[in-house]
């Protein structure tokens, strides 16, 4: 069987992710056309939007056959707003590929790529690119990498550079030299002088010496021969960094320029040499009814497998790509959803290039495949109904922008179910009605994230939205007791209407309305009871302020009188509405604001700026602690009107390092300054 090498390309945005997988598929020779991403004609970024924009929006699956092994390349996007996405890509990988610009080094998608490869437990590398860029400084990444992610960074391949051009590039392992034509292909050339080396930055045998301690900690034996002085055999190196990168314990560097294929071919090599295989990595935990088991690469092992990714495609219907943990995954077979408990009938699979398919009957434990038209969502388990595992979901960031769909034309019918299908394809979005202001809210990653929804919504399903900035759902109350009169009293040419209460309101803790009565004598008869509530029931929907509904309110039926030939429910629920408006403006009404709860988790040296920030949106600050990704999370209490620009804030601030979350709390009272400003933009509303 031949190995499978998994692989993700994650990054910051604009790191040469999607040139490099160009660049190698074409160097592999899968593809005729070496695409430019500023052309639109890359194999992994197909999708109009992506051609449009120019930047990676999807996370894309590239595989192919290479040298005796099977790779399937994932490219992820950079972008923070598609970083859904990029956590997808990471959960199906066994490596994580790491590009970082030999031009702007290492920025804030490079930590979070190496964090979520952390969290998952893969194994990393990382590729320095545009080396071929005249600001490119290799030496200055690695310082930077070294320095942020520490001793386990270790370069295997480094360019020579002689009066700030590159003359060389050194293979460490092989301890060879190449140069290159501009078109890809490398010529070996002598190693350096002595004395160049000399006047390296980084000193070549320096640079081999690290690598040789960094392969001795892999193994006793070779930390042995390490002490004792002893080179390493090329095949001694190769198999220790393999270890180690399965391990955690060796992160290797590489450089390469997707521009001109330069070292594209020795990187081709490496991911040959040094990745591991699919079947090498540690056996994944998963929950077998209430034990927790060890599920291994085997494809002679009962089936299971994870939904890593939908795709809803308007022509070819629900596309589920799926990492096959063990055993074999079947066409026209029937398994097990776990995550759902029901059957899953699937019916065709293909392996994937980009948006090019390629039938399969079967998937193997360790590969990744894609299903055409069933039911499972992402994240769900799939296995053999002998054998039932589920598999811990991945964790998604949270939605944290939000806007309220306007301006819908068409069939809301056909709305409905294109948002729903963007929802099964983007685990990242929200869509829910908004209870208080009614409004439908759409929330996702940033204001580019809800862009690419709406225009994909209209792009593959034809359906158009419009975006605003969502109402803040204020209410009203009162502070005050007062007692109020209600008379609805009107004579027509037959009965006329009579309805006469006093009500007594006050204010009380709840959310609805609270009603007694406490009427003596008969003065209103009891079936007019029901009516008189239903009169302030409907009333409460709208304060005397703003219009805004009414809470914390206490009524009382205390008095009034009736007419027995021209009273009625309706006169008395008039009578109810007349007492609610005259009382509710004697009893000292306010507006209340809804405040929310914020953690928000930022690097320490940004937790002043973010305590002011939160300061001046009327915000109190409750507290600090570190948390799991060492960054500082801030607790406060913040109102929902100051909150709607805080993701771009925090983002900017932050350079993308930061995020929140963000839920309702309770309502207070609106400061008076701000009173006159709510009224007037709820009245015109």
């Amino acid at each position: 069987m031949k190995p499978i090498k998994n692989i993700t390309l994650a990054g910051h945005n604009g790191s040469g992710k999607t040139s490099l997988a160009e660049a190698l598929m074409f160097k592999a020779g899968v593809s005729d056309r070496h695409g430019k991403v500023a052309d639109g004609t890359t194999i992994s970024d197909y999708d109009p939007e992506e051609i449009k924009r120019k930047i990676s929006i999807n996370s894309t699956v590239c595989s192919f056959e290479h040298d005796g092994s099977k790779i399937n390349l994932i490219d992820t996007p950079g972008l923070f707003d598609f970083a859904g996405e990029m956590v997808q890509g990471i959960s199906a990988a066994d490596t994580v590929m790491i590009t970082v610009s030999a031009k702007s080094g290492v920025k804030v998608g490079t930590k979070k790529a190496y964090r979520e490869a952390e969290k998952l437990k893969k194994s990393k590398m990382f590729v320095i690119t545009k080396i071929d860029d005249e600001n490119a400084n290799f030496y200055n990444v690695l310082t930077d990498l070294k320095t942020v992610f520490g001793p386990t960074v270790c370069p295997v391949l480094v360019p020579v550079i002689e009066n700030e051009q590159i003359v060389s590039y050194v293979n460490l392992i092989e301890m060879k030299a190449y140069k290159y034509d501009g078109k890809g292909n490398a010529v070996e050339t002598a190693l350096p002088e002595q004395e160049k080396i000399e006047k390296m930055v980084y000193r070549i045998d320096g640079l081999r010496e690290a690598i040789s301690e960094a392969v001795a900690e892999t193994d006793e034996s070779l930390m042995d021969k390490f002490f004792e002085g002893e080179p390493f055999s090329q095949k001694e190196l190769v198999d220790g960094i393999h270890v180690g990168m399965n391990t955690g314990v060796i992160t290797p560097v590489v450089c390469a320029s997707a521009a001109d294929l330069t070292c594209i071919d020795m990187l081709l090599k490496e991911i040959g040499l040094l990745i591991p295989g699919a079947d090498e990595v540690d056996p994944v935990e998963a929950l077998s009814g209430d034990d927790l088991v060890e599920v291994k690469c085997d494809e002679g092992a009962p089936l299971s497998a994870m939904v890593f990714k939908t795709v809803a495609d308007p022509f070819v219907g629900k596309m589920s790509f799926i990492k096959v943990l063990s055993g074999v995954l079947k066409a026209d077979s029937t398994v097990f959803n776990s995550t759902a408990e029901q059957n899953e009938k699937i019916g065709k699979l293909c392996f994937m290039k980009g948006k090019q398919q390629t039938d399969t009957g079967e998937a193997k434990a360790g590969d990744i495949v894609t299903a055409l038209k069933i039911n499972a969502s992402t994240f769900d388990t799939l296995c053999s109904p002998d054998k039932k595992v589920i598999f811990e979901k991945p964790q998604l960031p949270v939605p944290c922008y939000s806007m309220a769909v306007s301006a819908a034309q068409g069939d809301e019918s056909k709305i409905s179910s294109g948002i729903s299908r963007m929802l099964e394809e983007d685990k990242t979005l929200r869509y829910e009605q908004n209870e208080s202001t009614k409004e439908q809210i759409l929330s996702g990653l940033g204001e580019q994230h809800l862009e690419v929804t709406v225009a994909k919504l209209k792009n593959k399903f034809g359906v158009e939205i419009g975006l605003k900035e969502p109402k803040i759902a204020y209410k009203e109350t009162i502070r005050k007791k007062v007692k109020a009169e209600g008379k609805y009293k009107k004579q027509t040419g037959g009965h006329g209407q009579y309805g006469h209460v006093w009500i007594e309101f006050e204010p009380c803790v709840s959310d609805e309305l609270v009603f007694e009565e406490k009427v003596f004598g008969g003065a209103v008869p009891k079936n007019y009871f029901p009516a008189v509530e239903k009169g302030l029931q409907d009333s409460v929907k709208k304060g005397v302020l703003a219009g805004c509904p009414v809470v914390g309110l206490k009524a009382i039926l205390l008095d009034g009188s009736y007419h027995p030939v021209d009273s009625s429910e309706m006169a008395f629920k008039t009578a109810a509405s007349l007492a609610y408006k005259e009382g509710l403006k004697q009893a000292e009404p306010v507006m209340l604001e809804p405040i929310g709860s914020l953690k928000v988790a930022v690097p320490d040296e940004n937790t002043g700026d973010v305590m002011g920030e939160l300061n001046k949106r009327r915000g109190r600050v409750l507290g600090m602690e570190p948390n799991e990704d060492k960054l500082t999370e801030i607790s406060a209490e913040v109102p929902m009107r100051e909150m709607h620009s805080f993701t771009m804030y925090l983002r900017q601030v932050t350079r993308g390092m930061g995020s929140f979350t963000f839920d309702f709390l309770r309502y207070e009272q609106l400061p008076a300054n701000l009173v006159a400003e709510v009224i007037a933009e709820n009245i015109q509303d």
